[in-house]
């Protein structure tokens, strides 16, 4: 069965993870470079994105085209693991042991 990507959810995964990184949006377009209007076009879903340019934000965003995607198809949870990893990733053993004490508790 084909499924179409929701480029609407895609807009806003990518918005949050942009604030998440205190990018404003002419920060993220010089990033990907592209204007800032495109980048508002895909937050806002007046545009498609493309693949290079999603990889590009993906790229500028430290995160992974899954991870945008994630909650559009079955195995998302996947895609949430490697965030996870990527995340705790640079911490220090003593930040690592903390988060996984947190993990364990909830």
């Amino acid at each position: 069965m084909k499924e179409d990507i929701d480029y609407g959810k895609l807009g806003i995964r990518i918005k949050e993870m942009r604030l998440k990184n205190n990018l404003t949006q002419d920060n993220l377009a010089q990033m990907v470079d592209c204007n800032t209007s495109h980048i508002s076009n895909i937050e806002n879903n007046h545009t498609k994105v493309s693949l290079n340019v999603l990889l590009a934000i993906a790229n500028a965003l430290n995160t992974s085209i899954d991870y945008l995607l994630s909650d559009q198809y079955e195995n998302s949870s996947l895609a949430l693991e490697n965030e996870l990893l990527r995340a705790v990733k640079n911490c220090d053993n003593d930040k690592k042991l903390k988060i996984l004490k947190m993990i364990e508790i909830l």
